[in-house]
């Protein structure tokens, strides 16, 4: 199928991208990298009368690295997360979590602002993004604002974005050195969205872990900060007992959908592994 008919509009200005929105009002969509937008508009599941193309605007691209934290562009590609040697070195979790999402063609147009904007469950950054105590700089015709990634997301596609807001950038506070790290996913195939996955960011001392954040995909009709879970392994070498409490405490905040991709009892199940695997995989990375 293709879209229905709309009118298309290329700012080349944050100014210019917000004063179409407040004009336009609800007859207006922002679109990213399309790779979420686009489809649901070909099956008519959206049908906005003007697309606002964010393209053009530079100052919604780059990373920069700062003294505690680094700021990542709305615009900023997956594929250029997966390049940049500054998140490799310091929120490596990126670039693990992008290589898993869908495929390079959509990898080299999605973008990350795309991607934790629009609220879809199904998306992978989210929960990243929750697990690193991110906030969301959000831009319209009243001001600035910054939103925690904890508080963003409200429903299914449903955000704390206000009419006429633009996403416009995140900010990451910079994890310590020699944190461990992981993004443990299970999906049907290459391109798909997870059956279960679950994103884990911790630190070690003296073999125990002593801070630990844990958030789920997929799993709810939101992504899911799993705090219970990552408290039960607080103080833990991560033994047996450790590791099925934790996954036991998530799932008790998971309430997937029955889908093709399993029954509600099988991905609530194997999201508790996908824990499981995240914590497991996390420890033995982090340093002390």
């Amino acid at each position: 199928m293709i879209p229905a008919p709309f009118t298309y509009h290329r700012p080349k200005s944050l100014a210019e991208a917000t004063g179409l929105l407040v004009d336009l009002k609800d007859e207006a969509r922002v679109v990213a990298g399309g790779q979420s937008l686009i489809p649901i508009m070909k099956l008519r599941l959206a049908a906005p009368d003007h697309l606002i193309d964010l393209a053009a605007i530079a100052e919604l691209k780059g990373i920069a690295r700062g003294a505690t934290s680094i700021t990542i562009g709305a615009m900023t590609t997956q594929a250029e997360l997966i390049n940049s040697s500054v998140l490799a070195e310091s929120v490596p979790i990126l670039r693990e979590t992008a290589l898993q999402i869908a495929d390079p063609q959509v990898r080299y147009q999605g973008t990350l602002g795309g991607n934790v904007a629009n609220g879809d469950p199904g998306n992978d950054m989210p929960a990243i993004m929750m697990c690193l105590d991110a906030s969301y700089r959000l831009v319209g015709r009243a001001g600035a604002r910054t939103v925690k990634a904890r508080d963003f997301y409200l429903g299914t596609y449903v955000t704390a974005l206000n009419a006429g807001e633009i996403l416009t950038a995140i900010d990451i506070p910079v994890p310590p050195a020699g944190h461990g790290f992981a993004y443990a996913k299970l999906k049907r195939k290459i391109g798909d969205y997870a059956t279960a996955a679950a994103g884990v960011v911790l630190t070690v001392s003296g073999g125990k872990i002593q801070t630990c954040a844990i958030a789920l995909s997929n799993l709810a009709d939101t992504a899911v900060a799993a705090d219970a879970a990552a408290k039960a392994v607080i103080g833990t070498a991560l033994d047996r007992t450790a590791l099925s409490a934790a996954a036991q405490a998530a799932r008790g905040v998971m309430a997937p959908a029955a889908d093709a991709r399993g029954t509600v009892e099988y991905r609530t199940d194997v999201g508790g592994t996908m824990v499981k695997r995240a914590l497991q995989a996390a420890f033995a990375r982090a340093k002390g």
